[in-house]
Order: structure tokens, then sequence, then C-alpha cells
């Protein structure tokens, strides 16, 4: 097999290569270069790992803390560094160092399967069963299958047992299902078999440590900066949006780039099924995740439980991560009539599409509440390039028909796949007007705030300002000190 692509990963202290293998008329696979342990060295680390286990006080705190994990490793690193040493006097820094690391994958991790976890260009991470080679979801490559297998089933349920002990929950013959993340902060679902026929399932959503950002955005193209300058203002001033789209078109995504662009001193709420946001550390946010109920069916935390605490905790802004029934809409549009400002996420694929979703079943808002939401961001995956884009930016209008109110969509701005660039469709009916009415400044004003703001999106743009704490920081100072921010990136 041919290597169509090949690059190195780094796991812990060690770097691996990867190569993409395939050819003509070859299905690709992604291989990962294990470096291998002969039996007697095998032998060796059995036994240090019994002596760490021995050996090394742990407390129940440090077993089922996320948070206590690096100290536990710290401990393991330190004795087990002692135990190669007294064995092997004359083993050389690197090769302990290798043998270090696999102890700790082994004991503390996943085994091979943390290999994949560092691996930045991986989505998706699939154990359908020992039978099977792992697969994977490639950010490049799409689908691929791995050079890794499980060796048997009783370790997939054990690596299930592993995740669901660190979030406080089991999986059993009487509870097969599972619903968790990782410490590194993925989700992961387990099922159990003969729930799924072909053996024990684990499915790992793969979270990017380094998070999108806004210059990411423009560069890939999936927004330009005039009309995420357009966005920012919205934000900016407590107008409600919501983010449409299908399954894995970027919807939470954008709703993370656009975090920053809420001012540092407004109080956050976020509520989530996972913990997926990741906003720069200078915003005064409050992430908020729910519980799964405990074997017994006790303890659950719901999202509507959230949605209902979190006006008692004088938010300024709620982010919903999505909604999905008919209480948590209801709670969360009574929230922006209130005069709480909402970001949320919901499936849909256009504008209109959002306002069938939003007014018939499962979520069934009243129609009158819809006009609560100032703009709507459809996202839209082009599957066959490869492509994530903002496909429309709309709004809703009311219009009267035979005595009751309806929502119809209003276009802004649409994507137009032929040139691959957003085009205007039509011009605003209620965001300036409001924008106006809230702000108490002109068109005219409105206007130029827009080129300050495509100004400074522009700069960033051009000197790669792109971590989620450069972003927020700029930004910030933009809203403390705007005259030497502009003046910084060349003024308008």
């Amino acid at each position: 097999m041919e290597k169509i692509d090949e690059y190195k990963i780094k796991a812990d202290d060690l770097i691996i290569p990867v190569a993409i293998l395939g050819g003509k008329g070859i299905t690709k696979q992604y291989h990962v270069y294990i470096p291998t342990i002969a039996p007697g060295t095998k032998a060796l680390m059995d036994y240090i790992k019994h002596g760490l286990v021995s050996e090394v006080a742990i407390s129940t705190k440090e077993i089922l803390d996320p948070k206590a994990i690096n100290i536990l490793k710290g401990k393991f690193t330190k004795r087990a560094k002692i135990l190669i040493q007294d064995k092997l006097p004359n083993i050389s820094q690197d090769t302990a160092i290798l043998l270090i690391n696999i102890l700790m994958q082994e004991m503390l991790g996943l085994g091979d399967i943390e290999y994949l976890l560092a691996d930045e260009n991986l989505e998706e991470i699939v154990i359908t069963s020992s039978k099977e080679p792992i697969r994977i979801y490639h950010k490049k490559h799409g689908w691929l299958e791995t050079n890794i297998a499980i060796e048997n089933e009783e370790k997939i349920l054990n690596y299930a047992n592993i995740i669901g002990r660190r979030v406080g929950r089991q999986i059993t013959t009487l509870s097969p299902l599972l619903d968790a993340h990782l410490v590194t902060g993925d989700r992961a679902n387990a099922v159990l078999f003969p729930i799924c026929t072909k053996g024990h399932t684990i499915t790992i959503r793969r979270f990017a440590r380094d998070p999108w950002t806004l210059t990411d955005f423009i560069k890939n193209k999936t927004i330009n900066s005039k009309l995420l300058a357009l966005i920012w203002l919205a934000i900016q001033y407590e107008m409600n949006v919501l983010i449409s789209g299908g399954t894995a078109s970027g919807k939470t995504s954008f709703l993370n780039i656009c975090m920053p662009f809420i001012p540092s001193n407004h109080r956050i709420v976020s509520i989530e099924d996972t913990r997926e946001l990741q906003l720069p550390k200078y915003l005064y946010w409050c992430p908020l995740t729910v519980r799964q109920p405990n074997p017994e069916g006790k303890g659950e935390v719901n999202m509507l439980d959230l949605l209902i605490n979190s006006l008692r905790m004088r938010p300024d802004r709620i982010i919903l991560g999505e909604m999905r029934r008919k209480d948590q809409a209801a709670v969360l549009f009574e929230a922006m009539h209130t005069g709480h400002s909402v970001c949320a996420t919901v499936h849909a694929d256009s504008v209109a599409e959002t306002i069938e979703r939003l007014v018939n079943p499962p979520i069934e808002v009243p129609k009158n509440l819809l006009l609560g939401v100032n703009l709507n961001v459809v996202m839209f995956r082009d599957r066959r390039r490869g492509l994530r884009r903002v496909f429309q930016i709309g709004e809703f209008l009311p219009t009267m028909e035979e005595g009751t109110t309806n929502i119809k969509p209003h276009i802004l701005y649409r994507w137009k796949p032929a040139t691959d660039e957003m085009v205007e469709h039509s011009t605003s009916a209620r965001l300036f007007e409001e924008l106006s009415r809230h702000t108490g400044m002109t068109l005219s004003q409105i206007e130029k705030d827009l080129m300050k703001k495509k100004a400074i999106l522009d700069w960033m743009v051009k000197n790669n300002i792109r971590h989620v704490d450069q972003v927020g920081e700029l930004i910030k100072n933009y809203y403390l000190d705007p005259d030497s921010i502009l003046e910084k990136v060349g003024g308008v």
C-alpha cells in the first residue's frame, strides 16, 4: 500500500508516526506505528505494574476524581522510574520514558486508544467489537479503518468501566448504556452486548484541544469578516441569536467562536449536555452540564432543571448547547422575553426550516414568541467537498393571515455554492431597527461601527491572532479602550 499522507503525533512524552495508506482500488487505512514490546520486557512491565499497585498509596478521591488523575499519574511515574532503574540500571533515558508512558496508558488510560486520542486530526473513534479493528473519522480523509484492534470483549468492558467510574457512573448488564466524558473532555458513549449484537461498543467524539476561533473561520471561508462583524454587533448589544444546521455542520463550533463578542463584565451561564464550549479566560462565565441518574434512578439533573435554575443566577447571557424539547424551549423563549440575551443551537437546515422546527412538535413554541429571535445563522456541511459554511443569515418577520399572526423567514445573506461566497439577498426589516432602538445609534453610526469591527477582524486574520485567549483579550481591550485598538489596527 502507498503512503497517501503521513505526520507525527505527540502522546504524552512519545512522538509517534502516523500514515494514511492506500492506492488505486484499495480502501484507505489509518496506520499508527505503535512501539512493540518484546516478551521479556512485557514480563518486566507486568512485574512493575504489580509493584506500583502494591507500593503506591491511592485514595478513593484520586480514583474517582477526574481532576486528580494528573496527581495519580505523577505518583505512578515517580515510582515506576525507580523500579525500572532498579531492574535495568543501564537502560537509556528514551527507553525508560517509552516504558513509563506505555505503563501509564495501560494502568490509568485506555491503552492503545490513547494514541488515537492524541491525534488532532481525528473527530471520532469507534470500537465496534473485539472482532473488528477500531475505526476513526479523519478530518481530511473521512472514515478509515485503523491497524489497532482490542484483544477481547473483557478489555472493551474494562475501558467502558474506566470511563464510567471517572464520572461516577456504572455500566452493567442491567444498565448497558453509558453516556459520559473522558478526563480530556471528549464525549464517550458505550453500549454492551447483547444490546449491541456484535459485542461491546464504544464511540468517542474527540473535541479539539485547541478550539476553532473566529480567525480560523474567516481564513477557511466559513464566513467573511463583514458578516462576522454584523454578528459581533448583534451579540455585543444583547440580541438573541439562534444557530441552526444539520448534524456535524459546525453549529457548536460557530457558537463557540462568537462567545468572545460578549463584553467581559456580562455574566454568562452556559447549559450543555456535555461540556463543549471553550471560552476565553477573560469572560465572566459559569458553565453548567447535565448529570445522568445513578443506577437507582436518582440524582438526575437535566437541561430543564439547569435552565430554570439559571434564571435565578442573575445571568446577562444564557447559552444553550441545543434546544430539543418543548419545555426547554418554553423556558428559553420566556427568558428572551424577560430581558435575558440568549444564544442557542437547533437542528434545522434553513431559516424557513428553523421556523417550522420551532413551531411544530416536539419543540412547539407559540408563533408570537419567535419574534424574540433577532438573528438566525444557518450552518451547512458540503459532504462531497468537505466544506462547512454559513449557509444563510436571516430574521423572522411577523405576517397577518386571516386575522392570525404568522412568522415568515426573511433571508439577509446566503451562500452561493458556484462562487463559494456569501451574497446579500435582501435588506434587513427588523435587525437594524431593533439595534437602533436598543443602542440609540443611527443607521450611519451602526454602519461605521460595523466597519470598525470588520477592520479589527481583518487585522486579526492578517496577524494570525487565533488562540482563544488571544482573541478574547483583544476584544476585551477593544471594549475597554476602543481608540487604542483601532489605532493599533490602522483605524477606520
